[in-house]
Parts: structure tokens; sequence; C-alpha cells
């Protein structure tokens, strides 16, 4: 059964040893990550499946890690020190794989130890105080949004038999053109994407999401859209609260934090 969700950001500068001095300008995210993560470690979860936007990509096909434990990495951001492990839960992937098999959505198995910065970052903050639980990466597709929505729907369909606990994350960073500070520079659509996210994702309104300019997407220049989409086929029909934690674009590229409590 999932137990709560949550949309998080995965910048590597929430990491102590590469943002250092800067990361007093994302206080907001970094206390939001605190309160998420012990809303986590109320909702005493089994497993976390970590929807990444830079996990292993495919053009016709979803994916999941079935590697037998993982470490999460930042060596390619020069920190050669982090190394983050935690067990698989590679019978709930099984469970996913027959699954969509058997409903003729397209899925792949993979297998590697070092998990993708957008995974790790958000489980430094997440896993801290849950020295037992597992993880379940799940990658996106080069497939079209809607089917990154049915993908979701299939996926609760999944989670939600489990006797298992768990919990559900799309690490998402929002625009990478938000602010006057991002080095990309800012742009309407950046500013445009943010605001209509933030909005619809606190209403659970997947069509308003599912709705949005591919056109705007692209010059927003994000790399959320993708996993809030899988995350709000996941909610469908679900009994849930929303909260936004925070949101804020320190460096140009936005940041939220929202949590989705299940009822």
């Amino acid at each position: 059964m999932i137990v709560l969700a949550a949309i998080v950001p995965h910048s590597p500068l929430l990491a102590p040893t590469i943002g250092k001095e800067h990361r007093e300008k994302m206080t907001d995210t970094l206390n939001a990550f605190e309160e998420l993560a012990q809303s986590l470690y109320l909702a005493k979860p089994d497993t976390i499946v970590m929807l990444s936007p830079h996990a292993p990509m495919y053009p016709d096909s979803f994916s999941g890690n079935i590697a037998p434990s993982f470490k999460g990495s930042l060596k390619e951001f020069g920190d050669h020190g982090t190394e983050l492990p935690i067990k698989a839960d590679f019978l709930l992937l099984d469970h996913i794989h027959r699954h969509m098999r058997d409903n003729k959505t397209p899925f792949t198995m993979t297998s590697a130890e070092e998990l993708d910065y957008a995974t790790t970052i958000p489980l430094m903050f997440l896993n801290k105080n849950l020295p037992t639980v597992k993880l379940v990466p799940i990658g996106m597709s080069g497939l079209d949004i809607q089917k990154h929505y049915e993908f979701g729907e299939e996926l609760k369909n999944v989670l939600h038999s489990e006797s298992r606990r768990v919990a559900i994350i799309a690490s998402a960073d929002l625009s990478h053109a938000a602010s006057t500070t991002s080095p990309e520079g800012v742009t309407e659509e950046g500013m445009m994407f943010d605001k209509t996210i933030r909005e619809k994702a606190l209403a659970l309104d997947a069509a308003g999401i599912l709705a949005m300019d591919p056109a705007m997407l692209e010059k927003a220049k994000q790399s959320g859209h993708k996993p809030i989409v899988m995350l709000m086929g996941c909610m469908k029909d679900m009994n849930c609260k929303a909260k936004e934690l925070s949101y804020e674009a320190p460096f140009g590229v936005g940041m939220m934090v929202m949590r989705y409590d299940l009822a």
C-alpha cells in the first residue's frame, strides 16, 4: 500500500560536499526536506519507489533497476567520498515487472549498483532515519507524456495491492530558467512552468499538468514534468491531501518540495 508520496528537487548543490557555503541560500528547501523526512519516518515505509528523470532511459520502454543492492554516488560532480548504501526491494520490482508485462506496458529491467544523482540526492535526506528501508528505482522513457501517466496508474495498481508499506517519490527539478540568477538566463516559459506546476500539483490537477504546452516545456529547460506526471498517475482516485512545503529558485532552478498525505 502507498503510505506517502512527494515531489522533491535533486540539485547537487543540496549535498553538503558540493553546495558548501551556497547551501545557506537553500534554507527553505533544506528545512522542507527535514519536515518530509520526519513525515516519512512516521509513515514507516518498508520501501521507497523513486521516480528519476536521470536514471537510464530507453526510447520505447520504462525501466526498473534490479541490482541486489545500490550505492548512491556523486562522482560526476567531483565527490568521490559519498557512498550511500541501500538495499534493493527486488521482490517488489519483480511484481511490478510481471504486472507491466501482463498489461502490455513496456518495461525493461536493468542492473546497475551505482545510482544516478537524482536518486542519490533525495535519499541523502529521506532515508537517514530509515536504516532498513529498501529501494525500487524507476526510470522514465522516450514515450509520450500520456504513456507516463498511464504507467503511473499501472504502478499504483501494483503498489496499492501490496502488503508492504511504500512511499513513492518523484525526483523533479523544475525550470532551469526560473529566475534572473539562472546561468542559462530567465525565460517567460520557465517562470510559467514553475507557476503552473506548483498550482496544478497542489490541486492534484493531472489533466492540467498533462495539457501543458510541449513547446513551453522545452523552453522552460526542466527535468521534472515526466516524473510528476507519473506521480499524478499514481495518485489518481487516491484520497490524499497535498501540502507545498517549500519553493525557491536561488540559483535560477526551481526547487519544490510537496508532500501528499494519504488518508
